[in-house]
């Protein structure tokens, strides 16, 4: 029998939004899907306007309603979650006051600097992430770079709390953040869920550009009546806070026992346990102290930027021949490539491969860049793409083995992982190899409106235990089990490839020297 009480999940991703209606049992009814455009003004600079964003939420709520074919009064809640790294500006009005500073955009990377120097051990010890491409060092690039602009902007905001507020009708002096997504303002007390006083006076930030902090349950107001008539939903419909996009497709996939590993196979090659406790990484600047959705759970993140795209790119200007026989036999570009790595043995033949085409975030070097290492005669492209997947894969390897270091009692249970990526068999078996735990898919892929949704289910009480509905409603449908008798090949090709940044360091900084800097900012360092 179909339930009378559904709920709305959106997630704002780097490539569309998507939104999606659930009955309260987790049943799929409706989804919808939209394009981001994004915007190059110069090179390493990458934007989004704030109000397309906004839009596009309106409009694949009302398709995915209309898909669901179920009537307006039915919905009991709506939640969005979106990017995490990047930041947007709200005008006192409530409407967008800059655009979108993606998490993609590198033009911070003199402030990441300024930052680390000036006080980057405080930065960790008390936001729980390194300065990075992240809120903090932007915040800084438009105080010092656009002070115009940076005076309009009356609150710093996420594209998730800005769709949001403007569903809502909120002003700035309303604006909020939830609490999965502070580790990247570089200005939070992520322990004490509070900004930090400290950090914003050693940078001269004024906390009054911050908005506050809340958890992702809140009921932070209702549709108005002029976003109600553009989704087909009744005004006055809750709108809970939400969460970072990773936070809820964590819980969407039943990440909710310490030693489970989510790994996001997407646009970012994205990589974090469940843990108990805080994880702060002092040492190796490399794990970011998220929190869960879940208060009493922490799930500590590192990430390759556009680890992902790796793969599209070496697609799209290396394997043209595939794409075409892909398009002849009815099979995917991926599938055919796949097909190619599976015949070359583990380890490439002595072809290692970095993805850091946008720079090392976690840890951060923004002079890293992508390269393959070791190529011959004998190398082709199978070798090239297995490469690229190993190379991820080497690199969540140097993250385990870092959680390993920081919690010796820790122990890896199995890795849930979703996204593109996640349909390739060749290297889920790949990752969970160099990895030695199992690669397990999900029988859903809508992890992060699901997570949403069950997130707005919660803020109005449609559940009661958070954790063990996200539990309870996923499958297991594929487990994929690490193969023993590759571990010594993984291991050596592991060691070879965390040697590589030590010893190519210099010539990774004398490139980015090459690159140049963003004009203008040397002055403030």
């Amino acid at each position: 029998m179909t339930s009378s009480v559904y709920l709305i999940g959106v997630d704002i991703g780097t490539m569309g939004t998507k939104a999606a209606v659930f009955d309260e049992s987790g049943r799929l009814l409706g989804d919808a899907f939209e394009e981001s455009r994004l915007v190059y003004p110069r090179p390493g600079w990458v934007e989004q306007d704030m109000e397309e964003i906004y839009m596009s939420c309106l409009n694949t709520i009302r398709v995915a309603v209309q898909k669901a074919g179920i009537r307006p009064a039915g919905i009991a809640g709506i939640a969005i979650d979106g990017q995490m790294a990047g930041i947007g500006g709200m005008a006192e009005d409530g409407m967008a006051s800059i655009r979108y500073d993606s998490w993609l955009d590198t033009r911070c990377e003199p402030y990441i600097s300024l930052m680390a120097d000036r006080a980057g051990d405080r930065v960790l010890a008390i936001s729980g992430s390194p300065p990075t491409y992240d809120h903090g060092p932007k915040m800084l690039w438009w105080m010092h770079e656009q002070p115009e602009a940076f005076k309009r902007t009356a609150k710093f905001v996420v594209p998730s709390a800005y769709a949001a507020c403007r569903m809502a009708g909120l002003k700035a002096q309303d604006a909020f953040i939830d609490y999965t997504q502070i580790h990247f303002s570089g200005f939070a007390d992520v322990e004490n869920l509070t900004w930090s006083i400290e950090l914003c006076n050693a940078f001269d930030l004024p906390v009054e550009k911050l908005p506050r902090i809340v958890a992702p349950w809140e009921v932070i107001g209702t549709l108005t009546a002029e976003a109600a008539r553009a989704t087909g939903l009744l005004a006055g419909t809750p709108i809970a806070a939400g969460a970072g996009d990773q936070a809820a497709s964590s819980l969407g996939a039943g990440i909710v026992q310490p030693g489970q590993v989510f790994d996001v196979a997407g646009t970012a090659s994205v990589f974090s346990v469940c843990t108990d406790r805080r994880v702060t990484d002092m040492k190796y600047r490399t794990f970011l102290s998220a929190r869960s959705v879940l208060r009493d759970l922490w799930v500590p993140i590192a990430y390759i930027n556009g680890g992902g795209l790796c793969l599209k790119w070496f697609r799209d200007e290396l394997a043209t021949g595939v794409t075409t026989a892909a398009s002849a036999s009815g099979k995917s570009a991926y599938a055919l490539l796949d097909e190619m790595a599976d015949r070359v043995p583990p380890g490439s033949e002595g072809l290692i491969f970095l993805p850091h085409f946008g720079g090392r975030v976690t840890p951060n070097d923004p002079n890293v860049r992508g390269l393959w290492l070791g190529l011959s005669w004998g190398h082709g492209l199978g070798h090239m793409y297995r490469a690229i997947l190993e190379g991820i894969a080497y690199e969540y390897r140097y993250y385990a083995d870092i959680l390993g270091e920081i919690l010796p009692d820790l122990q890896l249970k199995e890795a849930r992982v979703i996204g593109g990526g996640a349909k390739s068999g060749t290297w889920n078996q790949i990752k969970a190899d160099i990895l030695g735990v199992p690669y397990v898919q999900l029988d859903r892929q809508e992890v992060s409106v699901w997570g949403s949704a069950m997130i707005a289910g919660y803020a109005v009480g449609v559940y009661k235990d958070l954790a063990g509905i996200a539990a309870s409603s996923n499958r297991l449908v594929e487990r994929v089990l690490p193969q023993s008798r590759y571990r010594k090949i993984y291991d050596q090709c592991s060691e070879i490839y965390n040697g590589i940044f030590a010893a190519l360091g210099p010539s990774f900084e004398a490139l980015g020297k090459v690159r140049g800097n963003t004009p203008g900012a040397a002055e403030v360092a």
